[in-house]
């Protein structure tokens, strides 16, 4: 996945999960932080996982899978993606 270097929107999410992270990491130092906003966070955190998840299994079909297919039906391939967002 070389390509993916040079994807903005990638790297944005990976820091967006990094600063996540953190403030669970803060939270969690924190006496004064509830369970309840700690498994927000954390639910939060795996909804952002499962969207870059989402987001790099579509760019490796577009880039590697069928990059070099002659006949690619656009819509069943849009139908497979909205099938895995809602399954993921």
């Amino acid at each position: 996945m070389s390509h993916l270097h040079q994807d903005k929107k990638v790297l944005n999410r990976v820091k967006r999960l990094k600063g996540q992270i953190h403030a669970i990491e803060e939270a969690l130092n924190d006496q004064s932080s509830s369970c309840i906003s700690v498994l927000q966070q954390v639910a939060a955190i795996k909804g952002a996982v499962n969207g870059l998840m989402n987001e790099l299994i579509e760019q490796h079909l577009t880039e590697h899978v069928i990059k070099d297919t002659q006949a690619v039906d656009e819509a069943e391939l849009q139908e497979f993606l909205k099938l895995l967002k809602r399954y993921s």
